[in-house]
Formats: C-alpha cells, structure tokens, sequence
C-alpha cells in the first residue's frame, strides 16, 4: 500500500490545511445542490451527500446553513457544473469536476494549466469508461470485528472495504447506494471522516517519484483553481 497510501495521506493532510479555500467550494457544491433539488436534504440527496461531505471536513453548520439559503437568495448566482477530462505528464490520466458562472472562463483555465504541464485537455467522455463512480466513506476503524462490519453493510450496498493505515476503514459501493450506506453507517453510530461521491480509476497505474513530483503540481495547480471542485486521477 506504501507510495499509494503515502500519496492518499499527502493530499489528505493538504486538504487539511487549506480550509479556506476547501469551505468555499463545500459551499457551493451545497448551493448548487440546494438550487436544483431543492432545500430539504431528506427529499434531496446530492444535497444529502454535500452536506454529509461538509461535516466530514468540519465545514461548521453556519456555514452549511448559510449556503443552503443562498439557493433561494435573490442574488443567487446561476452556477453550472462542468467535467473536463485530460491527459498530464508521463500519461496520467484526470478527471476534473468544476462548476463555474462562466463556462469558457473554466476551460480556458484549465487548457492553461494543463497546456503548461505539457499535458493536454480531452474530448468530453474520452475518459467516462475509465472512471467508476461511487460512493466512499471513511471512519476510525470500529470496535467491531470487520467481517461483522461487512456482513451488516452488504444490504446496504456495500462492494468492498479497506482498513487503512493509521486506524480508519474506507468503505466502497456504487453511487446509487450513497443514501443507504450513509444510512447504515449513521445508525451504528461512525463519525465519518469523509462522505463523498469519487471517480475511481478501473485501471489504475503506478508511477515512479520522481513523475510524480510532476504529476502533482499539475494536481495542486487544478486544485488551487477556485471552478474546481474536485480532481481524479489514475494514479495507484
């Protein structure tokens, strides 16, 4: 597991200490949400499944309330959600989830960045079938055996499970199941430290640490961007 988990680690504590870009794009991932399926998460579930991604990242709940009523605010501004596949050094596969006020903003952005990485943006859907989609939770590894753990979260849709280093235990199934795993994990009581929906690549690659270096600043560049709200790639 070492150079993938060490990678998965990196980013995670990046994450961490960027809070003030991270909690604006929580906020509007939750506004878009609320906007197009409405303000009740119970009857909404991409609202459900920002809200639970926001309190994983311990967005505060002013925060979340807040971009929620933005939705139905008069200077609500339209936002569109727009992927943009491509190709970055040494062959890495990315998927780059964005949504923007200003689509032709976005692209050219994103041309740039990959443009300067000697890279280059794909053709929409190039990368579709590369890509599964699904849901992903992770918590601190319960007192519970994890075979039990298994067994009580098939019926809920679960496709497979993986104890990490450092204590936690990331679970997988299909993105239709999101509500129900979220469901199941609430009830037997986990706090989770993350709840999202995330591309998985189906044909992961390993590469060396010294492409790397390169594959990640392309990856921070496209984070750093404030239309993007999430990057995937095929890395292993």
């Amino acid at each position: 597991m070492g150079r993938a988990f060490e990678y998965r680690k990196a980013a995670k504590m990046k994450r961490w200490g960027n809070m003030s870009r991270v909690f604006p794009k929580l906020g509007k991932m939750i506004t878009m949400a609320a906007k197009d399926g409405g303000t009740d998460p119970d009857m909404n579930p991409k609202l459900r499944s920002a809200i639970l991604s926001a309190k994983a990242q311990n967005m505060p709940k002013d925060n979340i309330e807040a971009a929620i009523k933005r939705a139905s605010g008069k200077d609500a501004t339209t936002m569109f959600e727009m992927n943009i596949e491509g190709k970055g050094p040494h062959g890495v596969l990315l998927f780059v989830e964005c949504t923007t006020d200003n689509n032709a903003r976005t692209v050219s952005n994103i041309r740039t960045h990959f443009g300067r990485s000697k890279g280059e943006t794909l053709n929409n859907g190039a990368l579709e079938f590369m890509f599964s989609r699904k849901a992903v939770f992770s918590f601190k590894t319960p007192t519970m055996d994890l075979e039990e753990l298994e067994l009580e979260l098939i019926d809920a849709g679960l496709e497979s499970l993986e104890e990490e280093e450092e204590g936690e235990v990331t679970v997988y199934g299909d993105y239709t199941a999101f509500g129900a795993l979220s469901l199941a994990l609430d009830t037997m009581g986990f706090e989770l430290t993350k709840a999202a929906l995330e591309r998985i690549a189906n044909s992961p690659v390993e590469f060396t640490d010294e492409q790397m270096v390169d594959i990640e600043k392309l990856i921070d560049k496209l984070e750093d961007d404030e239309d993007v709200l999430a990057v995937y790639s095929n890395i292993i």
